[in-house]
């Protein structure tokens, strides 16, 4: 059987079947297992990530995506992947408090997600968390609280040179400055925000922007 273009993860599992097999030895069975369930939990929330975007593009939502997110959580747990269940939490988080519109069923979600991320060191995720507790701030009313959240997932961003992720949460910090009646501030942050949109190709986010523009009377 060819391996060209399969997981490690896949290939790793296929020689230790041989290696029982063939070769007389099952006691790599159990690590083969243990790599395919990693991989049925990249797929799960792979599957949930893509079934969020076609909600972003079409406002429906897809009933399977929840619990392919709940299902890759769950996997990863049982594996002890911290960095995998905190990242398919937040996306749980997410599908309450963007599709569903429930701030109180996302919040554990959330917070769960961002004390993995932290332990994990997975600065991508945080940043997601981060920006998402911060439109739940600013739902609440509490916007110093909001702004200081997706100042530091910018700050994550920044770092990881993640510029389409960045020109994304400039618009939320040029609306925060809008709500503080700096109009020229937020001025500033959309300009910035169509450049780096503009220069990593981030044609969806550009298109956030002029909406935004046109939503704050800056357009």
């Amino acid at each position: 059987m060819t391996t060209v273009g399969l997981d490690a993860r896949l290939v790793r599992a296929q020689q230790r079947y041989e290696q029982a097999v063939f070769g007389g030895d099952a006691k790599p069975l159990d690590e083969a297992e243990r790599d395919l369930a990693a991989l049925d939990a990249d797929v799960a929330l792979t599957r949930g990530r893509i079934l969020h975007a076609r909600f972003i593009d079409t406002g429906s939502e897809d009933p399977a995506e929840l619990p392919l997110f709940e299902r890759a959580a769950g996997i990863y747990r049982e594996l002890g992947d911290a960095r995998g269940e905190g990242e398919s939490l937040f996306w749980v988080g997410a599908v309450h408090q963007v599709i569903r519109q429930d701030q109180a069923t996302a919040a554990p979600a959330f917070a769960r997600a961002r004390e993995l991320a932290t332990a994990a060191g997975d600065e991508l995720t945080l940043s997601y968390v981060l920006r998402h507790l911060c439109f739940a701030e600013q739902a609440a009313g509490r916007v110093d609280a909001a702004r200081q959240l997706l100042t530091e997932s910018t700050r994550l961003r920044r770092k990881l040179s993640f510029t389409a992720g960045v020109a994304a949460n400039l618009i939320g910090l040029a609306d925060l400055a809008a709500s503080d009646g700096d109009r020229e501030a937020a001025r500033e942050l959309l300009d910035e925000a169509a450049g780096l949109a503009a220069g990593s190709g981030a044609h969806g986010v550009g298109r956030w922007i002029e909406q935004a523009r046109d939503r704050l009377g800056l357009a």
